[in-house]
């Protein structure tokens, strides 16, 4: 564990929080893209499959279970919350998820650490992880009208993954034999697709005007 880490699960718990906030308190999905939050309970559904296997401590199953239980419960609010999935707009949130599973997947089965069932379904995750946000960026310029809590949301799912590429480095220099290209080359593929947004969010807070993006 380091700062960079640590600040990385932060910021990710921070994303979830200000969405959940978002969900439950003001009863709206507005904004926010089912397709992108099905694809992430996907990804933490397979990458902690190990979770009653495998212990590593106690920090690190708490926040597996963070992930999991918060995930699937925003599908859940979403599809279900009689209130909230009033809210939601199928009508612009129309990007074909699922047929970037496929290709995850194929990818998991050609490069991987390990050939076993957990392994793969590990770099599964990661390969899958790397584009989720793809729905939720398309919907947004789709939109154009982007509020607070949801542009919040956007910029620390961003800001966590660059934290964990810090975190990278800083193990590669202090870490004797550490080295895993497919979580690195996954990670900044991630945050590249960040990189637009980034700008229009730091525009707008520079110029204090409401958040945009070009369609």
């Amino acid at each position: 564990m380091n700062i960079f880490r640590l600040a990385g699960d932060m910021t990710h718990v921070a994303s979830v929080l200000v969405l959940l906030l978002k969900i439950h308190t003001i009863k709206s999905c507005a904004g926010v893209s089912l397709k992108t939050q099905e694809l992430y309970a996907l990804v933490f559904a397979s990458r902690y499959l190990d979770i009653f296997t495998s212990y590593v401590s106690f920090y690190n199953t708490v926040m597996k279970l963070i992930f999991l239980g918060s995930s699937f419960s925003i599908v859940w609010y979403m599809r279900h919350h009689k209130l909230v999935r009033r809210s939601y707009d199928k009508d612009h949130d129309t990007f074909r998820h699922f047929f970037i599973v496929l290709p995850c997947l194929i990818l998991a089965l050609l490069i991987h650490e390990k050939f076993t069932f957990i392994e793969v379904m590990w770099a599964f995750s990661l390969y899958l992880e790397a584009v989720a946000i793809l729905p939720q960026l398309v919907l947004l310029q789709r939109t154009r009208n982007i509020d607070n809590l949801t542009g919040q949301y956007v910029f620390l799912l961003g800001a966590y993954r660059a934290l964990y590429i810090l975190n990278w480095v800083y193990r590669y220099f202090t870490e004797p034999h550490y080295v895993h290209w497919i979580t690195w080359i996954s990670g900044l593929i991630q945050t590249l697709l960040y990189a637009d947004f980034f700008y229009y969010y730091f525009q707008s807070w520079k110029n204090n005007v409401k958040l945009e993006l070009p369609a």
